[in-house]
């Protein structure tokens, strides 16, 4: 069941991101990926879980580049708009770059005296 769901996770998130960057995607990288989304799909039809496993595998070996530009796209937006707008990092929540972080440790101390 695992491996269906996570198979079927993959085909969904695949497709969404060759919806979304649309033309961007070479046709030879399109043809590659279509071809891993069908093998899957054939793959689910049946019952053999390692089958299921290794289709996934190659669909997400197939479109991992995909994916990475997806993310670098939907990253460059989100810096470009806050930038394009002045005080939207108040408005979304988002954190502003000049606030100062502390990393630290501490030790918690009982100085209860009995």
């Amino acid at each position: 069941m695992a491996a269906r769901n996570a198979a079927d996770n993959m085909i969904h998130a695949t497709t969404k991101s060759l919806e979304e960057l649309g033309d961007q995607v070479e046709a030879d990288e399109k043809s590659r990926i279509e071809s891993a989304i069908a093998a899957l799909q054939t793959a689910m039809k049946g019952e053999d879980k390692d089958e299921i496993e290794a289709k996934t595998k190659e669909l997400a070996e197939a479109s991992g580049k995909l994916a990475e530009r997806v993310y670098a796209q939907k990253g460059g937006e989100q810096a470009g708009g806050a930038e394009a707008q002045p005080g939207a990092e108040a408005e979304s929540g988002a954190s502003s770059s000049k606030e100062d972080v502390v990393d630290a440790e501490f030790e918690e101390v009982n100085n209860d005296k009995k």
